[in-house]
């Protein structure tokens, strides 16, 4: 249905978006999500060419939307935007909000338009607000009338942007119970949210993007459950990082402890939690990992505290050939391997392209 390639937006000096690449297919629920200011919002301008890409394709239906020879004017119809702020008429009823622009630009006949629009109106639940003026209501039913307004330009595809944000948190559910019903009805949808368990529930592929390109993408179930990257992992779980790298055997240890404590501190843990930390990572770095790296050292640590759990997770990235340290060229009594064993909940190990990755739950 769309086909979007190499998409880049700079404003002035600033890339925003980066070489972005999706496919997007009919009856799709597509939800974009990551850290704010990484493009998702323009991202969704560009579509629909709000904003003005700076390079790449944008195909709808086997037609480049980007084309001086497309006819924009007819593919935009295809898409209907929901924006953050509702932007309705105000000096206008909310029936006739919705009836605008399928009278100036379908064509439809006043009464064909009412008769949609009030279809529109009692499937979002507004019915009996048809003659209210938006002054008159709720941020969530403002909302649910310009869902209402967009539907009715029978569009194809549907761009929510953060629909929710501008929104009382006992709003959201209401604006989002249409969307669900949207979803189940098929229509094609991509929606910029920050509801995580909305994103969870209603999407068939999620986006996470990151510093303007599409980091990772995948079904819900693996975004959300087995992430398979780092960033992606640290924004679903709420995880706070501390980042240290040794690129000497003869680092700075008060250093790195330093580090660790203030970031502790920062995230309210325990001094005992803090000393635990500590010892495991001198434990395994000084008594197991610097012997065996070569010249320059490569290790990154990287501490996280997950928000969500309260649980602490560290991880060892280091250079060198597959190795283990907690199970390979083990001694029996190698007491550094009983003190990080007794203190770890649960260890994983994996090696590619002459990188090791040591990750730990304390």
């Amino acid at each position: 249905m769309i086909s979007v390639k190499h998409l880049s937006k700079d404003f002035g000096a600033s890339a925003v978006l980066k070489d972005i690449n999706v496919e997007i297919k009919k009856g799709e629920v597509i939800s974009i999500i990551g850290p704010s200011g990484t493009g998702k919002s323009t991202f969704l301008r560009c579509l629909n060419l709000l904003e003005n890409p700076t390079g790449g394709e944008i195909i709808i239906d086997g037609l480049n939307l980007l084309d001086k020879k497309t006819n924009v004017f007819r593919l935009r119809q295809k898409m209907g935007m929901v924006f953050q702020s509702f932007n309705l008429f105000s000096h206008l009823m909310v029936i006739e909000n919705i009836m605008l622009g399928p009278v100036d630009l379908l064509k439809m006949s006043r009464q064909e338009a009412f008769d949609e629009a009030m279809k529109l109106l009692t499937m979002v639940g507004l019915a009996e607000k048809a003659y209210a003026y938006p002054d008159e209501l709720s941020g969530g039913q403002k909302q649910r009338v310009a869902i209402a307004r967009t539907l009715a330009m029978r569009p194809e595809i549907v761009l929510f942007d953060e629909p929710t944000s501008a929104l009382d948190p006992t709003m959201v559910s209401e604006v989002l119970a249409v969307v669900r019903k949207l979803a189940e009805e098929g229509m094609t949808m991509m929606i910029v949210t920050h509801e995580m368990k909305f994103a969870r529930d209603v999407s068939t592929r999620v986006l996470f993007m990151e510093e303007g390109v599409i980091y990772e993408e995948g079904p819900p179930q693996q975004i959300f459950e087995r992430p398979q990257r780092d960033k992606t992992r640290a924004f679903i779980h709420k995880i706070k990082t501390f980042v240290f790298e040794i690129r000497s055997k003869a680092f700075d240890i008060y250093s790195l402890n330093a580090g660790i404590e203030g970031f502790g501190r920062k995230q309210m843990l325990s001094q005992k939690q803090i000393y635990n930390i500590e010892l495991v990572v001198e434990e395994l770095v000084i008594n197991k990992l610097l012997e065996r790296q070569g010249s320059p050292v490569d290790i990154t640590l990287s501490v996280g505290y997950v928000e969500e759990s309260g649980g602490i997770e560290l991880t060892l990235t280091y250079a060198g050939p597959a190795y283990n340290p907690l199970e390979d060229d083990v001694e029996e009594g190698d007491l550094s391997v009983l003190i990080v064993k007794k203190m770890m909940k649960a260890c994983t190990c994996v090696s590619e392209a002459g990188k090791n990755k040591l990750r730990l739950t304390l």
